[in-house]
């Protein structure tokens, strides 16, 4: 491979311009050479995929599989920036997203029912009251207050456990496993103890659900003969893993946005109908899951350059979302911007099964905290917020708040 993109330590992920924008080091390679060739830190090559139409073109063509049994790919969430394994990974039953159809399709027909649109639109209330009973117990606190442990992790949290049947009082030892497995610089011995002891909890409920459903997604799935234990339990880490690491680092992370561009965050509280396009503003603007790996499984042109088969192919949706191709004046938040298109929610046939839910949550989350502390700001200079700089899934891992006024 001719002409390589000198990357130094693999992918630059560092957000060194600012909390919000890109590495510049992504931003520079999208404008020169939106598939760019790159070095793995072990030396082996691939491809980074960074302008928009290319991003979409590829997710798109299933020419480029998500499979991790093919060749030189990461499990799901992983960075780039550490060392390939020297051997394919086997696949997860399950963890359908690692998958091609057939045998992804097979699995995610069987949750489609359980997400739809319509069944989404019936939670609304709900998921409102949970929020507004979240933000009754953080007025009763005195501020300062963590915004992540009180309000941005729970929501999102008792939404999925409550929808998958998964007990609220274990989302502690989840959550800590969670937090572990996405943690960029650990040994992969670090990272499958963690999935290790998430996956365990999860087969045990899942077993539960098979001797006595109940009213819950879980349930539902243990019901089915066509599906495994092994199936159930890496359905069960996928939908409880994304359902609350997304949408909480989302809450968290784009409060902090709209505390740093206070015009927005004052025309936003002017005018609660700007809501839903704001939603869709912060999650092009943030992009806090960035990077994706795809392999590819022959030849394939894209974007001017031939992607050998057997490639590895790292995706930056961030870089994507930034791209002033698609979106003008991409690294202005502009929540009057119409920012459908974005591909925060991926594209093609691994699209984010769960997209309505998040953004219901996003939308509650925000339409609560803004009308019920109107005086939000945070307690600490920006400079010290602790940014989630050493995760897979960007955000904050900390958001101090504090307000003037009692809550209403």
């Amino acid at each position: 491979m001719s002409h390589i993109v000198p990357v130094p330590q693999g992918l630059p992920m560092e957000r060194d311009a600012g909390p919000f924008d890109p590495p510049r080091d992504i931003t520079r390679l999208r404008e020169a050479r939106p598939v760019s060739p790159m070095l793995f830190p072990d030396g082996h090559e691939g491809w980074l995929v960074t302008g928009y139409e290319v991003v979409r073109q590829l997710m798109a063509d299933t020419r480029f599989s998500s499979r991790q049994d093919l060749g030189v790919l990461h499990l799901p969430y992983e960075t780039p920036n550490m060392p390939a394994p020297t051997e394919p990974s086997p696949q997860v039953p399950g963890l359908f997203v690692a998958m091609d159809p057939p045998d992804h399709t097979r699995l995610r027909r069987m949750l489609t029912g359980a997400f739809t649109v319509r069944r989404m639109k019936q939670l609304e209330e709900h998921i409102a009251d949970i929020v507004e009973r979240q933000l009754d117990e953080m007025a009763r606190l005195t501020p300062p207050v963590d915004l992540v442990k009180e309000f941005a992790l729970p929501v999102p949290s008792l939404v999925i456990c409550e929808l998958l049947g998964v007990p609220y009082e274990d989302r502690e030892n989840f959550q800590v496993n969670s937090a572990k497995f996405l943690v960029k610089d650990q040994s992969l011995d670090e990272k499958m103890a963690a999935y290790g002891a998430m996956t365990t909890y999860l087969a045990e409920l899942g077993t539960r659900k098979r001797a006595e459903p109940g009213e819950d997604i879980l349930s539902d799935l243990a019901r089915r003969d066509d599906l495994t234990i092994e199936e159930l339990t890496g359905i069960a880490f996928l939908l409880l893993f994304a359902g609350h690491e997304t949408t909480a680092n989302m809450l968290g992370l784009g409060t902090f946005a709209l505390l740093e561009h206070p015009e927005q965050l004052t025309e936003l509280r002017a005018d609660p109908d700007l809501l839903p396009g704001a939603v869709e503003e912060l999650m092009r603007y943030l992009s806090v899951a960035d990077v994706f790996f795809r392999y590819a499984t022959e030849d394939i042109e894209l974007g001017g350059e031939t992607i050998g088969k057997g490639s590895t192919v790292v995706v930056s949706l961030l870089a994507a979302n930034r791209d002033p191709q698609r979106f003008d004046n991409p690294d202005a938040l502009d929540i009057r911007r119409n920012a459908r298109g974005h591909l925060s929610f991926g594209h093609g046939v691994h699209q984010c099964l769960g997209q309505q839910l998040a953004r219901i949550e996003m939308r509650a989350g925000f339409d609560g905290l803004l009308r019920r502390f109107p005086t939000l700001r945070l307690a600490v200079p920006a400079s010290e917020v602790r940014l989630r700089t050493d995760m897979n899934i960007y955000g904050v891992h900390e958001l101090p708040v504090t307000w003037t006024e009692t809550a209403r």
